[in-house]
């Protein structure tokens, strides 16, 4: 039962104009390929399964791996009405007679799975909608999402749902759904007797990112290019004619979604590793799937101060260089920009000492923020304010042998503190030993005649 599903028309009764994905869809567990882990003999899901023990679930997981289908086979197997709710269409008012019929239907004893596609696009109000009919067992919902539930689905139905996370299928995986479909005369494209070499279904697997329904799509795109050559019967699917189907590699990203934050996390953590290689890899995913390049450029931007900082303070400046050149030339040329100043990162001395010391001066900010200046560093424009002791005592660095005056420059009860600890990383092992030098001088100076005292 799916309430947005047309019925095969009288001109097509077995279904043959629907999407090859459509018709391919496993209908047994035993036709199911991919996510061993949960369905193979033993694992957690397909036990619940055969016990018909299901409670209700959230398949979580990137496009084309199975989601729909895994619902569908439950619904079979456990003997329950199946109605199938799209997240982008559906509304209160839909849910609520659906629910009520599940009510209805559960007083005879009949079983029903709800099955929603896309639940993260369901608004709190939606999904709180579900919540008492799951708590009485008036259905049993299965959502699917390719978004990270923990942040996507609210609180009180993801404690009620337990969570599968289902994987991209392997090249091997995606092969084998592919064979299939060429074999198959029934559902698949078996009676139009094509060929087609196991390099050439590889290279289909490869370019859709262990997304089936992808690879059946440019399979069928492919198989209506294909024509037998003079004095051949069968028509063969070549290298060419599957680059004429993909156009362009199907790259799975979502510049809003949970991939957004993971290609940018792999990112920065093989810069922060000193892997150029990783780092380009992971840089090439985001631009080649049309990712922002700014936005890159800002990340990397911020990579440079982070886990450079002063070790290299060449990184800044050329980390800036870098978006000030995408932002210029544009792309696809600026991408070699961000390739320079990412692999310069990556080789680059590497120090948090800066990034460690702002978040120690955060913390003690919120804790001192109505701590007073010391009245010597307040300025004292007026006779008021130096009658109230504004500036007194004051010391001018300049006026003082070493040019460091010893002189606290702190709130009283953070005198002493120390924020700041350089590395022996490149530039800042420099730095180091300044730092050294001024501990030394700072007393010295107290201990002399400190000159002339002026307002800064």
């Amino acid at each position: 039962m799916n309430l947005f599903q047309s019925t095969p028309s009288v001109e097509d009764p077995a279904g043959r104009s629907r999407p090859l994905a459509d018709r391919m869809r496993p209908r047994t567990l035993e036709e199911f390929v991919g996510q061993a882990h949960l369905i193979g003999p033993g694992k957690p899901l397909r036990t619940q399964i055969e016990r018909d023990d299901m409670g209700s679930l959230l398949f979580w997981g990137p496009p084309g791996t199975g989601k729909t289908t895994l619902a569908k086979i439950i619904a079979n197997m456990t003997k329950a009405d199946f109605i199938e709710f799209s997240a982008v269409l559906a509304g209160i008012k839909e849910i609520k007679q659906v629910m009520a019929d599940a009510e209805r239907a559960r007083r005879y004893g009949t079983r029903t799975i709800v099955f929603i596609d896309e639940i993260h696009r369901f608004n709190k109000a939606q999904q709180d909608a579900f919540l008492p009919h799951v708590e009485k067992g008036n259905i049993r919902l299965i959502g699917a999402t390719t978004e990270n539930p923990s942040f996507e689905i609210n609180a009180a139905l993801l404690s009620r749902c337990r969570v599968y996370v289902l994987n991209p299928l392997t090249e091997e995986e995606v092969v084998l759904l592919l064979k299939r479909a060429l074999s198959d005369e029934e559902r698949g494209l078996g009676a139009l007797r094509l060929i087609a070499s196991d390099a050439v279904l590889k290279k289909i697997a490869s370019y859709t990112s262990g997304d089936a329904r992808s690879a059946y799509n440019v399979l069928e795109v492919a198989a209506g290019l294909a024509r037998p050559s003079s004095g051949e019967r069968l028509a063969e699917i070549t290298e060419d004619i599957v680059r004429d189907a993909l156009q362009k590699r199907v790259l799975l990203y979502d510049k809003s979604g949970e991939e957004h934050y993971n290609l940018i996390s792999a990112l920065h953590k093989s810069v922060r590793n000193s892997d150029p290689d990783a780092a380009l890899y992971w840089l090439g995913r985001m631009l080649e799937a049309g990712e922002d390049p700014l936005y890159v450029a800002r990340r990397v931007v911020r990579m440079s101060v982070e886990d450079i900082g002063l070790a290299d303070p060449n990184a800044l400046a050329l980390c800036m260089a870098a978006r000030d050149a995408v932002d210029f030339i544009g792309m696809p040329e600026g991408n070699l920009a961000l390739a320079q100043a990412v692999v310069y990162l990556c080789v680059a001395p590497k120090s948090n000492a800066l990034y460690t010391a702002y978040g120690a001066v955060q913390q003690d900010v919120e804790q001192t923020a109505a701590d007073p200046v010391p009245l010597h560093l307040r300025n004292a424009p007026t006779r008021l304010m130096k009658g109230l002791g504004y500036g007194k005592d004051y010391q001018y660095a300049h006026d003082v042998e070493g040019k460091v005056a010893d002189m606290q420059c702190l709130p009283d009860n953070l005198r002493d503190r120390v924020y700041y600890h350089p590395t022996l990383e490149g530039v800042e092992k420099q730095i180091r030993e300044r730092l050294e030098e001024i501990r030394r001088l700072r007393p010295q100076a107290g201990a002399k005649n400190p000159g002339p005292k002026k307002q800064s």
